[in-house]
Order: structure tokens, then C-alpha cells, then sequence
């Protein structure tokens, strides 16, 4: 786990083992969320990159009759 120092001007530095796993490249977007007692840092990705990604999921589920 790495440890980084946010600098006076409320700034951080992702660690490039973090952006080399994520992808991350300079200039992305990333999302800030609050959540509990942490900060979560997710990367915006473009609409076109997330098509398909359903693609071969099981729609045979049984549905409630309000749903159909």
C-alpha cells in the first residue's frame, strides 16, 4: 500500500504502480467520491469503451410482474 503527502495546495500524486494498474493517463478525468471515512478515485471512462461489456449476460432471469 503507498502513502502520499497532499502538497500545500490541497494537491496528490497518484502512484504509477496505481496508474499503470488502472490505466490511468495525464489528463483523464477521474471521479471523486466521498464515501464513509475515505476518498474513492474512480476513472471516467468514455461511453464508447464501455459498449458491449453485457454482451453474453443471462437475460432468462425471472422478472416481478411489476418490472415487465
Amino acid at each position: 500500500m503507498d502513502t502520499v503527502t497532499v502538497s500545500p495546495k490541497f494537491q496528490v500524486v497518484i502512484p504509477r504502480a496505481v496508474r499503470e494498474l488502472l490505466g490511468i493517463r495525464p489528463g483523464q478525468k477521474v471521479r471523486v467520491i466521498p464515501f464513509e471515512n475515505r476518498i474513492e478515485l474512480i476513472p471516467v471512462e468514455a461511453v464508447q469503451k464501455s459498449r458491449g461489456f453485457l454482451k453474453g449476460i443471462d437475460t432468462s432471469v425471472e422478472r416481478e410482474t411489476d418490472r415487465l
